[in-house]
């Protein structure tokens, strides 16, 4: 296994099928991620995706057995040893959750919720003061099917979290950015529901694009502020730029932005009470 680092999330690091470990700056430390979509298939295609050969379409039904095995593998690793001292960078040493993320979008994958009871299962055996955090990482397109609810509601009764993907909210700003031209109200609605069921952060991915903004902030902002007036319970929002070069035609057309940039994005939603993290 490589020594981990911000710039490289690489799915096959330690050759297994569906978990890595990488680190994570929004999870401030070592995320044991999953990924549901090893055949590299999404419901989105992001400007800025770093997946290579990504195609449209959704995940596989997921081996259950074999994923519980390989987070158990994960763990001990981790957990035993000096993983630490020799694949993690001074400052990120520190196990901080599992995260449904991967190459595609996980609640796709038709067996999702059995996924969720898996890691859940796994979790539950960890003797600890502070279990870990699970983490879905998804763009909420699924978020209105019941059996995707009822796996957000699961996830929320057992500490889960949930970081609903909102790099736009326009019709126009969808289809701009993550090649789908969604309905901005029922994505929105889509948004509201999840927030309802299981603590839920928007994240956004902020960067310039052919010499502009990635989307109109103005009416960002006027969303989340409607959103909040509305009693939507957002614990917060993850506002980040590009860490890894992207692998889509795109890729030249975009720039990242740095702290100082994304800090002066970020104090709007602050002066509206919204907790915003932001990570260069």
């Amino acid at each position: 296994m490589r020594r981990l680092e911000i710039s490289d999330h690489s799915r096959d690091n330690a050759g297994l099928k569906y978990v890595y470990p990488v680190v994570s700056r929004r999870a401030g430390g070592v995320s044991i991620g999953i990924n549901l979509s090893p055949e590299a298939s999404c419901n989105f295609r992001c400007v800025y995706c770093q997946v290579p050969g990504l195609s449209r379409g959704k995940s596989a039904e997921v081996d259950i057995p074999q994923l519980e095995a390989e987070l158990g593998q994960m763990l001990s690793v981790i957990c035993q040893g000096d993983f630490f001292a020799k694949r993690v960078p001074v400052g990120s040493q520190q196990l901080k959750d599992f995260a449904f993320s991967g190459d595609g979008e996980p609640t796709s994958a038709p067996n999702f919720g059995d996924v969720v009871d898996c890691v859940i299962r796994v979790a539950a055996k960890r003797v600890e003061t502070q279990p870990l955090p699970l983490v879905v990482i998804t763009n909420g397109t699924l978020a209105s099917q019941p059996a995707v609810q009822s796996a957000f509601k699961r996830l929320g009764a057992h500490k889960g979290r949930i970081w609903f993907k909102l790099d736009a909210v326009t019709r126009a700003g969808f289809d701009r950015i993550n090649s789908t031209p969604l309905a901005a109200e029922d994505h929105l609605d889509r948004l509201e529901a999840t927030a309802r069921l299981c603590p839920t952060w928007i994240q956004r991915c902020v960067f310039g694009f052919e010499g502009t903004a990635s989307d109109d902030e103005a009416e960002y902002l006027s969303v989340v502020r409607t959103l909040l007036a509305d009693g939507v319970p957002l614990r917060g929002m993850l506002m980040y730029s590009l860490a890894r070069p992207s692998q889509q035609p795109e890729a030249p057309k975009l720039r990242a932005l740095s702290q100082a940039e994304l800090e002066v994005r970020a104090e709007p939603f602050r002066r509206l009470g919204l907790d915003v993290s932001v990570h260069a």
